[in-house]
């Protein structure tokens, strides 16, 4: 069964030091298959809002482990950028 996963990074932001959170979802077909259609969802600093194209810093980015994110067919394309046009409105708007 095809599921998608979440997988998460945070580095310090260019401006203020506070943490910048970054995140992509990726699909595996099954248990032990390599990671395909693998989309970026885009990165902003918790503290101040700035949006980094990058990391400044690469040694000091702190990645956590995957998480399951329900079945690909249960998450429809749509949806997600539904609830991420919603995240960045709600960005903006600090």
């Amino acid at each position: 069964m095809r599921k998608q996963y979440l997988h998460l990074l945070a580095y310090p932001c260019d401006r203020c030091a506070g943490p910048i959170v970054a995140g992509s979802l990726a699909v595996r077909e099954n248990e032990i298959s390599k990671e395909t259609d693998i989309r970026q969802t885009g990165a902003i600093c918790l503290s101040c809002g700035h949006r980094p194209n990058n990391a400044s810093e690469p040694a000091r980015l702190v990645h956590f482990s995957p998480v399951e994110w329900g079945s690909v067919s249960l998450i429809e394309a749509s949806h997600l950028r539904t609830a991420y046009v919603e995240a960045l409105s709600r960005a903006e708007l600090r």
